[in-house]
Order: C-alpha cells, then structure tokens, then sequence
C-alpha cells in the first residue's frame, strides 16, 4: 500500500508529466483548475512571455478585466449591491469568449455614452445655474444703486422733457459691466490682481451663491461666488477679461436695461426646467444600465479570471510532434492520482477529443513542494504557521499542535472569562451565519482575516473563559461562586468610633487559624485575594512559575518533534549533534527549574513546622543564579529552625543538591560547542570524504588506461 499523507505530515507528492490533445487541453485544465489538486512546472523557462503560444487570449482576458474594472468602479459610484453568486461558476468554453467579449463592449460603450452625455449636461445645467444666480443677483444691485438711469432709457425721452443736456452728461459717465462667477477660494486675489491692475478705478461687488452645486466630472461640492465689476474705458475691459480668464472666472453677459435682464432670466428658468427633466431621464437610463450590469459583474470576474489563469497554464505547455500534443509537468499529491485522471478525461469528453489524455510519472531529485491538506476548520491555523515559514515536503505540520496549544497560550495571557463570552458570541455568529457572510468577506480586510480565523477566535474565547475561571477574573471582577474558605470581615462600616483608614491593610496569612479554614477554594483562585495587600505578592509569583512550566514544556515538546523529521529524512548524525544537545540543554538548564518549583510546592508550605514552613523555603530565583555561577549562598544564622540533620533547607531542598547542580551546569555547557559546530564540522567531513572518493575514482581510471598505453609503445 503506498504511503500517504496525514494530517500531521505533508502529503506525499510526485512529477508527472500530461499528454494532451490540443483540441481538448482546455477543459482538461480547467477540470484541474476546479479540482485545485495540481502545481503546474513551466517546460519553457527560456521562452519569452511575449512568444508563447497563448499570448493574444491572455491579453484579451486582460481587456475584458479592465472593462469589468471600469464597470464595478460605476457600480461602485451609483453605491449599488453587487449580486454574490449562490454557486461559483465553471470556467466558460473558448467558444463563450467572443460573448463574454462583446457582452462586455456593449455595456462600456453604453456606459461611456451616457456618462459623457451626463457630464455634459451636468456642465450645461452648472453654467445655467451659475447665469441665473449672477442675473439674480445683478438684478438686485442695480435695482438698489444709482447704475439704474439706463432703464428710464425705455420709457421716457429726456429731449422731449426739455432736457437735452442729460444725454450728453450719461454718455460721458458710461459705466462698463462685466459680471460672473468665481470660486471662492480665488476670490481675494481675484480683488487684489483687479485693483493693482485699474490703480483703484473699478468698483467691485460680490455676493454667495447659496444653492449647492457639484462638480459635472467629480461631484464635489463647488463654493462660489457672484461678481459685479464696474469701470470706464475700452482699454480696462480688455485687462479685466484677462485677468477673469487668469482666475478661471466664468463671465457672462449681463444687460444694462432691466427689462432684458428679466426677460434673460425668464429664459434660463425655462431651459434649466427642461434640463433638469432630461438629468433625471439620464439618470434613471444609467442607473438601469449599472443595475443589469452589477447582477452580472461577479460571475463574469471570475469567469475571465479563469480564463486568463487557464491559458497562462497553456503557455507553460510546449507543443509537440508536429502541434499534435502539448506536453506539461506538474507536481500532484499521490493519492489523487486517480482523481486527476478522471477529471482530464472528463475534460476530453467535454471537448468532443477522441484521443484519451495520458499521465506519466517521471523520476526527480528535485526538492518535492509541500502540500499540507486542509478543511474550513484547520485552514486558519495552517495559515497562522505558513505566516512565520512552511515545513519543508515530508516534515511533522505544526499547525496540527497549534490547535491546541495556540490557542491555550492566548488564553494564559488574555484570562478573562467576561470578554470570553464575548468573543464567544462573535465567533458563533460568524460560525452560525458562515454560508450568508461568506459572500461579503471581502467588504473590508479586517472583516476577512476575522472570518478566516472565526474556528481560531472559537477555541481562543473557550481557553480564556476556562482560565478566567482559574483567575477568578470575570470583567476584571472576581466572583463568589462556591463561597471563601477566609473568615477575614470585609466589610467596612465608617462612624465614629471606628472610623474608616484609606491605609489600612488586609494580609491573608494562610497560617493563621483564624483567617483560613485549611480548605482550599474548589475551583480556581479564591476571591478573597482581590482585596489582600499582598495580592500582587501572591498571584504574580503564581502566574509566573506556571508560565515557566508550559513555556519548558512547550519549547521541550518542540524539540522532540524535531526528532521525528530527522529519524522519517534519514538524517541520523543530526539525532547527535543537534536533538540530544539541544534537549539536554534545555531540560538540564530550564527542566530542573520547573522540577524545582515542583519540589518546593510539595515541601513547603504555610502550615507546615520548621524545616519546611513558608520561611525556610529557598528563592528559587537566588538558587539558580548560583547554581550557573558556582556560587555558594551564605548561611542565614538567624533561620535556626531550617537547620537539622546537617541540612540547610533554607539553601538546599535535598542532600546532594550542591553536586547535582553543578554536574548539570557542566554538561549543558559542553552541548554548547555541540550545537554550534557539530553539524559544520561534519559538512566538512562529507565533503573530504566525497572529494577523496572522486579522486580515488579518477586514479582508477587513469592507472586502468596506463597498461595499454605501454602495450602500445611496445
């Protein structure tokens, strides 16, 4: 039976070679491509991507995703929903190209014509409400000031009143106008450039446009403001029109006489009336046309995006015995062998090919690719372990382990059973509604990676709830679940004879009768710490020797996993020179630690008589910093309860302790030039060896040719 993969190992894998039909290479690809069981080798490394034989198709593909882009960008614009696909559609024929092609055109062109139409009426009804808003406001002003003499020009002849001199004196104080719009962020220099300018001849008038416009091409909102410019002389009119056409400054004709003003402005109305019914039939045509475009706008990305991965595979083929073959290498699991057969002939039937597509097993030294096999609930934490490096073909998966031990660690560090809940809830959610919310992952790269570890953040809050627990940590609270074993009063009354002292302290002693029972809380830490002085004193000490303990035992379980890739590769000299080093130093080092901490929880303790009561237990920080400097500890006089039977318990927790120490320390240090230059040094070994061999091979040949050469002189 042939070795498989497990879950714990990488699946075993093999090169093949594939024999297809041109006609049929197609499907049998995108029958692959759907079962996502094959790594394709490029057979024409040396060809140029521009002289591959599938170059046009993939450079159609191309076109047909800018156009999607430049559609999906509109969609986007019109803030409309893009339909998501219940089922992911297959990769189309070749046939259904040129349908998808000139699908797409036809939606561009259409797009292309009705935006640019909509912009320019956007412009057109922009330029109408800024005319109307500047009659507006001339209308205003020269009805209020003394510019208004033109319009009794209509009605009355001033010769005919016996006036004869005001047409004279009028002509000779002829005021020219210009009046227009300009943005608001200009409207200063504009001032400052016109006064310069004029030396101070022109009187300037300007006004807000209150009504709110857009930008025809952006649609950003425009501040802008109406002007009135009045000056006398031809000359400063060709400067003033300059200088409006410098600030970008639409100018437009504003009459001397009332009456065509009105009459102007009545015209505007109308054509902005009509303007604003043909916006809003625009609008309505292109929103249809965007709607019937984004039901179709997923399916058809990953249709070309097929198509396009398709021929980019074909190129890597090479075309063969007269174009009647293409031949490809790729590289696929062993065990699917079978599947990957049906699925080209499945492609082969597809095609109509009568010619049956073969697989061939071709024989390599290369280094094998690593395939790790994976579902919906280990995807996440093989992805978290391939972020830090992938394990090379045939070693032990780490990600297997990491579902257990990742998430426990998160929880010794988070420990809060309250946002443990709340995680909880969130990774249920995401669990219980997976099918629905797996369409919208990709509305936001957060939401994506929370999703893709949702079994991850699942297993993280059920660690934390169980060592929020253990802490008695619930929303930074502790709770009184089975009831205190401390008979301490904690409840304060103020008054006045007994009156409330913010720096009295509370000490648990637990070898005080009076304060503890002897009975240890049943689960976790008891509540009555959160309101000791020496809480801190307590717990840290506490979560810092178990941190201690499953960081060795994490870090010793990692190096024993590195046993089974050395003994399954064959690679026996590193079990000596690398494993036996690196787990004596480690667990004759940090192993004797945790021992230690073990033997002084069993030991000594607070009820417990002299020589092993709370104050004749050693520090076991002192005890191993000596022990890695030689040090001998001084002999504390004043602890005579800790010294019997020639022990000093406060020192040592047992006889021989001294010797052992230092017998450890010695042979840790020596797997130190081990580990550094073991490994080296036996590289080197193999590389003398192998140089010796190839000499010895070289003088075999060279003295087997030597007898015949004298045969032949002879």
């Amino acid at each position: 039976m042939p070795e498989m993969g497990t879950l714990f190992r990488s699946e075993l894998m093999c090169r093949c070679q594939l024999y297809l039909p041109p006609e049929a290479a197609y499907n049998c690809v995108a029958e692959l491509g759907e079962l996502g069981l094959v790594q394709f080798v490029d057979v024409n490394p040396e060809v140029s991507s521009f002289q591959r034989q599938f170059v046009s198709e993939i450079k159609r593909c191309e076109e047909m995703e800018r156009k999607l882009r430049f559609i999906e960008t509109e969609v986007i614009r019109e803030n409309l929903d893009v339909d998501q696909d219940e089922i992911e559609p297959m990769a189309p024929a070749p046939r259904e190209m040129v349908e998808l092609e000139n699908s797409l055109t036809t939606v561009e062109n259409n797009l292309t014509e009705v935006n640019t139409n909509y912009v320019a009426l956007r412009k057109n009804h922009l330029e109408l409400t800024e005319y109307k808003n500047m009659l507006k406001q001339a209308e205003i002003f020269l009805s209020e000031t003394r510019f208004n003499f033109q319009d009794s020009d209509e009605t009355t002849n001033p010769e005919e009143n016996g006036v004869s001199d005001v047409k004279d004196e009028h002509a000779s104080m002829k005021f020219n106008i210009v009046a227009g719009v300009i943005d608001r962020a200009r409207q200063v220099a504009f001032e400052k450039m016109l006064w310069r300018v004029s030396k101070g001849n022109v009187f300037i008038k300007f006004s807000d446009i209150e009504e709110e416009m857009e930008d025809p091409k952006t649609g950003n909102t425009l501040y802008k403001s109406v002007f009135m410019i009045f000056f006398q002389g031809e000359e400063l009119k060709t400067r003033v029109q300059k200088i409006c056409e410098g600030f970008h400054a639409a100018v437009y004709p504003c009459s001397e006489h009332g009456k065509e003003r009105r009459e102007r402005m009545m015209g505007v109305n109308t054509r902005l009336e009509d303007l604003h019914t043909i916006l809003t039939q625009t609008t309505d045509h292109r929103h249809r046309l965007l709607l019937a475009a984004s039901r179709t706008l997923k399916s058809s990305y990953v249709k070309v995006r097929k198509m396009k991965a398709i021929y980019h595979i074909l190129n890597q083929f090479s075309l063969r015995d007269s174009q009647r073959v293409l031949i490809g290498e790729c590289w696929m699991p062993t065990a699917d062998i079978p599947a990957i057969k049906s699925a080209i002939t499945t492609g082969a039937q597809n095609a109509g090919s009568s010619v049956v597509p073969t697989i061939e097993r071709v024989p390599t030294t290369e280094d094998h690719p690593t395939f790790n096999r994976v579902n919906k609930y280990t995807i996440g934490f093989q992805a978290l372990i391939d972020s830090y490096g992938i394990n090379s073909y045939r070693e032990v998966n780490p990600s297997v382990y990491t579902i257990a031990t990742f998430p426990f660690l998160f929880a010794v560090m988070f420990g809060d059973a309250g946002h443990g809940l709340i995680m909880l809830s969130f990774a249920l959610w995401m669990i219980i509604a997976e099918s629905s919310l797996e369409k919208k992952r990709d509305i936001s790269e957060i939401f994506n990676i929370f999703f893709g570890g949702r079994y991850i953040i699942f297993l993280m809050s059920l660690f934390s709830i169980y060592t929020g627990l253990i802490y008695n940590d619930i929303f930074s609270k502790s709770l009184n679940i089975f009831g205190t074993n401390w008979s301490t009063n904690m409840t304060f009354a103020a008054n006045e004879s007994a009156p409330l002292k913010l720096g009295e302290t509370l000490m648990l002693d637990p070898k005080n009768p009076n304060q503890y029972t002897g009975v240890p809380y049943p689960f976790g830490v008891d509540p009555a710490w959160q309101a000791a002085t020496n809480k801190i004193g307590f717990l840290n000490t506490y979560k810092m020797k178990i941190s201690l303990i499953f960081g060795v035992v994490h870090m010793s379980f990692g190096v024993i996993l590195s046993l089974w890739n050395k003994v399954s590769n064959r690679r026996y000299h590193e079990i000596f020179l690398e494993f036996f080093p690196q787990i004596f130093f480690l667990l004759f080092l940090f192993g004797y630690l945790v021992v230690m901490i073990f033997i002084k929880w069993l030991m000594y303790g607070a009820n417990y008589a002299d020589p092993f009561s709370e104050h004749c237990a050693p520090n076991l920080l002192i005890t191993f910093i000596n022990m890695m400097l030689f040090k001998k500890a001084d002999v504390d006089p004043k602890l005579e309860g800790c010294h019997t039977d020639g022990m000093n318990y406060e020192i040592y927790m047992y006889s021989g302790q001294g010797g052992l120490q230092k017998f450890l320390v010695i042979f840790a240090v020596l797997m130190v030039p081990i580990m550094l230059f073991g490994k080296p040094a036996h590289k080197i070994y193999k590389r003398k060896q192998e140089a010796a061999r190839r000499g010895t091979m070289r003088d075999e040949l060279l003295g087997g040719d030597a007898p015949q050469e004298e045969e032949e002189e002879g």
